[in-house]
């Protein structure tokens, strides 16, 4: 049998790579065969690349995952990829519309692969996908983001040991030795250490109060390093650039943090 494929639309990088990541845990056979960054370049790639499936972000600049499933239509399977479920979910179950929570949550995941595969193999198209777009256009504008718990406040004794990862039933603690870098992604922060990239949903801002300063410096408005992962600091022109020990990464310094690399 042919194996199955889809591209995957979301402007945020990160995003995308973890969505391909846990597709390829949860389906191995599914082959991801373009991706793209707003709807109309996932229009575009569906019309050149034939997938049997497009996973669209419902918020993206320009022409949105909605707008894009709208144009789209019957070509190809559509899952809609979001991190507004509370009125989003209600629009999908209505119809034979599968959709993603961001971060993808491998159990849900699952569960939505299991749909798909049915679903290719009965080759019929998705019913109601008109009535689904609709009623998602109607909530476009009300629907908001999943509230963020508020943060319990730190304890005096000390900073931050572990970081809370994953949703629901796969919920991880990372401990912060691990940790090699911090940097914010539109509405998360990436954690990455030697082995993984972890998507936290929660601002960085947040780390920046949490984290040992001494074990942690903020080296950008958004990005945050463990001292002990520095590698070396090279100058690229007026650019200072951090070179890590243990992952690929290069590290931007702004010049508001470049102070503390003068005597290095």
């Amino acid at each position: 049998m042919k194996a199955p494929t889809a591209i995957i639309a979301d402007d945020e990088r990160l995003m995308r790579e973890q969505l391909r990541r846990r597709l390829g845990d949860a389906w191995p056979e599914l082959q991801i065969v373009g991706e793209a960054i707003n709807g109309s370049e996932a229009i575009e790639q569906v019309a050149a690349l034939n997938p049997d499936l497009a996973f669209l972000d419902i918020r993206m600049p320009g022409k949105t995952g909605i707008e894009a499933g709208r144009d789209i239509g019957n070509r190809c399977h559509i899952v809609f990829v979001t991190a507004y479920d509370a009125h989003a979910v209600e629009a999908f179950e209505q119809g034979a519309i599968d959709y993603v929570l961001k971060p993808a949550d491998p159990e849900r995941l699952a569960v939505t692969v299991r749909r798909l595969k049915a679903r290719l193999a009965e080759q019929e198209p998705a019913s109601n996908l008109t009535a689904v777009i609709e009623r998602l256009e109607g909530l476009a504008g009300r629907i908001a983001p999943t509230p963020t718990p508020t943060p319990t406040p730190a304890r005096p004794a000390g900073y931050l040991q572990w970081i809370q990862t994953g949703l629901g039933q796969q919920l991880r603690l990372l401990p912060v030795d691990e940790v090699i870098f911090l940097q914010a992604q539109d509405k998360y922060t990436a954690v990455a250490t030697a082995k993984e990239l972890a998507l936290v949903r929660k601002p960085i801002r947040e780390f920046v109060d949490e984290l040992d300063p001494d074990r942690f410096w903020q080296i950008h408005r958004g990005t945050l390093v463990a001292v002990k992962e520095i590698a070396a600091v090279n100058r690229d022109g007026e650019q200072l650039i951090i070179q890590l020990r243990n992952r690929p990464e290069k590290l931007e310094v702004s010049r508001s943090f470049a102070g503390r690399f003068r005597q290095m």
